[in-house]
């Protein structure tokens, strides 16, 4: 799973991918489609159709990313909540790429947000040993 989330990285500019830690993976990933996010709602004010529709597809392939990285069974609740609001994010790009509507993209870029501002907050024990912090909270 890790190795599809860095080749989805990749397809975005970022080869520094293969030597992340698969926690600054997924951040790197977020901070990629907030920026590529950013980028698109440029281009729809520009009215540059192209770069819109490109900038959008690389947002919603780097979303599937971070979805295709869950492990729905290890991750229980948070994992399927996760993957329920990758989901939403996905299905509103789709209709703010069809409206070319920025409120969407900007909505989509508040919830890429929070879940990297929630990532980040992650201690560094469970960075380093997230499989012994899990064992000493069950």
């Amino acid at each position: 799973m890790m190795h599809k989330a860095i080749n989805h990285y990749q397809q975005v500019g970022a080869a520094s991918a293969s030597f992340a830690s698969p926690h600054r993976l997924i951040e790197m990933l977020l901070d990629g489609g907030i920026d590529r996010l950013a980028q698109a709602r440029g281009a729809v004010q520009r009215g540059d159709r192209p770069t819109k529709l490109k900038l959008i597809g690389k947002a919603f392939d780097i979303i599937g990313g971070l979805r295709g990285g869950l492990d729905l069974e290890k991750g229980g609740e948070v994992a399927r909540n996760l993957d329920e609001l990758y989901d939403y994010m996905q299905r509103r790009l789709v209709s703010a790429n069809a409206r070319d509507d920025v409120e969407v993209i900007d909505e989509v870029t508040l919830l890429l947000g929070e879940i990297r501002d929630a990532w980040k907050a992650i201690p560094q024990e469970a960075r380093d040993n997230p499989a012994a912090v899990a064992a000493k909270e069950s």
